[in-house]
Order: C-alpha cells, then structure tokens, then sequence
C-alpha cells in the first residue's frame, strides 16, 4: 500500500498536467490574448488588438466555430516578461482553450516555457526563432521568423550584387539578435561579408557614433535590426550622417508608426514587411481576397492601411480558429490540427508541419521602398510576389 500511495499521487499530477478540454463550455469557446498595450510596444500590439477583434468579430457574427461563439480574455503585458508570465497563470486559472500571444518577443520567450509545459496550444505574434528553433510541441509562431526576415533580405542583396554590409542591432531585442544571428549564419551562402556589426540598446537616442563607424568601412549599404523607438530614431538622424549607403529596414518599420514620424527622411528608405502589407499589388486571387477580407473592415474603421502588426494578429486569429474548426477544443487535438493545418491567411499560405511550426517563407515578405510616404515593392518583389499569389490558389 505504502508503494501504491505515492504512485497514485504520481498519476493524479500527471492527469492534472495535461492539455484537456480547455474552457469551452455552453455556447462559448475561451480563447486568451497576451499583448503589449502599454509601455513600449504598445503602438505595435495596439495594432494587433484591432484585427484580433476583428477577426473574432467576424467569425462569432459567422455564428462562430461550429455554433459556438469565441469569447476573448485579453490582458495586458505592459511590455514587461513577467506581466506576460503573471498573465498566462491567469488563463491557465480560467481554462482557456489556447492562447494568442504577445507581439513582444521578450515576452513569447517568457510564455512559451510555460504553454509547453502546460500543454496549452500558444500561438505567437513575436517572430524570435528561439520560440521554434528547435520546435516546441504546443508553439506556432504567426510573423515570418526573424531568420527568414533576415533571408530575404540577403536575397535581395545577392540580386542586386550587394556584397558588403554594415548591419546595426539592438541588444535588449530578442527579435533583433535572432535577425543578426540568422543573417550572420546565411551571409556567405548569398555572397554576403558583414563588415560592421554595431551594437545598441534599446534606450539610445543617439546613433552619430555607429553613423561614424560605418562611414569607415567599406559597406555597400546600412541595415538596421530595430523595433519601436529606435527605428524611427535612425532614420531621422539618417540623412544628416553623412552616409551615401542606402538604408535597409525590417518588417517592424512597415506602418504608419514608422512612418508618420520620420516623415521625409523615410523617403527612399527600403522596408521589409509581410505580403499583406502591399496587398494592392498582388494579382486577383485567393491571397488578394484573404488581405481584402481583413484590410476593407480595418481601413473603414480606422481611416488607414492594416500595417505589419495587424496581418500578424488576424492571421493568428484565423489560423487557430481553423485548428478548432477541424479539431474541436480538445488542446492535445488542436496542437495535431495546427501542426498539419495549411491556411491562407493576409501573411500569406501557411504550411505548419511537425518540422516547421513557422509555416511562413522569405517567398512571403516583400522588399519595399519608401515613395511619397508609402510602401511600394520592388520591381523584383512584384515578380516574386506575384509567384508567391499563384502559388497560394
């Protein structure tokens, strides 16, 4: 008996551990939502706020996921790890059935030790490669990965015979040293040399010693891994550093929150983001309908163009909604749907599988110019994208 007590115990914890139902119960589907509202990334998860509720708006006056209405639980991170932890325990405590994550990537790095161990379906808005890379059984991340940002940027430069680069990042970003790591690792296979690698933080205000560092090198051109304030700091002291190189930027600067503020110093100024991004672009299709379907409602709502953020929170939305939709709210049954779920989505078609749980190719991020305040792609993005809208029929 004194062996059979501690091994029921054993049991009971194991059972308690598991994924479960999840809280589902009645005519409503729980589903939490971690973001950054407040403190530094709340203009980046405010924009991502807008199309989750959006989406969910849409599918529950759709009637919902087989009749049953999604009640959304958001909390708000503050743009702090440990809020974004505190948070989770929260909706473990009301038995949601899976969790969007946070835009933050400090913060999905915090959450997803936790989802895992769990066993709660955790769908990312954060596209650090370290959520992934190596693959976690409950985590799907929703933007294009760092290192993939990072890819496409070093094909651009292969085709057009850039072969030295000054790269800036910041150290405190997790989004930003994944992307420097990512390019660091591919550079040579695109015939890439990283001539200078300067460092930052997340608080610096003032860019004129690396502008100087770079002047000395022998770059062909100036990118930047950045993510709030200091992207838009760097590219307003850009033009008056004395540098000729052009000015590469990742997908954290493809919105207005970029935009507005650096106003004419962003002319010219080349920006990477997702295809929804500059979905008027793309030939008539399955994918142009996915990006109308969610860019229409936001821009008659709120008078602009859903930027980065935005494609992310929606498409996430869609994706675990149609996980549910085959796999009812069993958790265990809706991490095997999202891990053989193929989906087009307003970021582009998704193909997770239990080797990728990104699900997003450097195919699916175009490289962009500033012209009159806008993004407008490439000549050699329109070619790809439009590859890229065909394939997704």
């Amino acid at each position: 008996m004194r062996r059979l007590i501690p091994f029921l115990t054993a049991a009971a914890l194991v059972l308690a551990g598991c994924g479960g139902s999840g809280g589902s119960s009645g005519d409503t589907i729980k589903i939490g939502f971690i973001e950054s509202l407040t403190g530094n990334y709340a203009p980046l998860g405010s924009e991502a706020k807008k199309t989750v509720d959006l989406a969910v708006e849409q599918i529950n006056a759709r009637g919902g996921i087989k009749g049953r209405k999604i009640e959304l639980i958001t909390l708000d991170d503050k743009t702090a790890p440990d809020q974004g932890v505190l948070h989770f325990n929260k909706l473990k405590a009301e038995k949601v059935t899976a969790i969007i994550g946070s835009t933050f990537s400090n913060v999905g790095l915090a959450v997803e030790p936790l989802a895992e161990r769990e066993r709660i379906p955790y769908i990312s808005l954060a596209p650090a490669d370290e959520q992934v890379n190596p693959i976690r059984k409950y985590t799907f991340v929703v933007p294009a990965l760092s290192s993939t940002y990072a890819e496409a940027m070093l094909q651009y430069w292969q085709a057009h015979k850039i072969t030295k680069v000054a790269v800036a990042y910041d150290t405190k970003s997790a989004y930003s040293v994944a992307g420097l790591n990512g390019m660091k690792k591919r550079a040579a296979e695109y015939g890439v040399q990283i001539v200078r690698e300067e460092p930052y933080e997340t608080t610096a205000s003032d860019f004129s010693p690396i502008f100087a560092h770079v002047r000395g090198s022998d770059a062909q051109a100036f990118m930047v891994w950045a993510s709030g304030a200091p992207g838009v700091t760097i590219a307003k002291q850009y033009p008056t550093s004395g540098l000729k190189l052009p000015l590469f930027m990742t997908g954290s600067q493809a919105s207005k929150l970029w935009l507005d503020p650096v106003g004419q110093a962003a002319e010219g100024v080349y920006v990477q983001s997702a295809i929804g991004v500059v979905g008027e672009h793309l030939p008539d299709g399955a994918l142009k309908n996915a990006i109308k379907e969610m860019a229409e409602p936001f821009r008659q709502k709120y008078g602009y163009e859903p930027p980065q953020f935005a494609q992310d929170g929606y498409a996430g939305v869609k994706l675990l909604a149609a996980a549910i939709e085959k796999a009812g709210t069993d958790r265990e049954k809706i991490r095997d749907a999202l891990e053989g779920l193929t989906l087009v989505t307003p970021n582009g078609k998704y193909s997770y599988s239990p080797t990728d749980h990104s699900g997003l190719r450097s195919t699916d991020i175009s490289m962009n110019r500033v012209e009159k305040g806008k993004l407008v792609p490439t000549e050699w993005s329109k070619e790809r994208l439009a590859e890229t809208a065909r394939a997704a029929e």
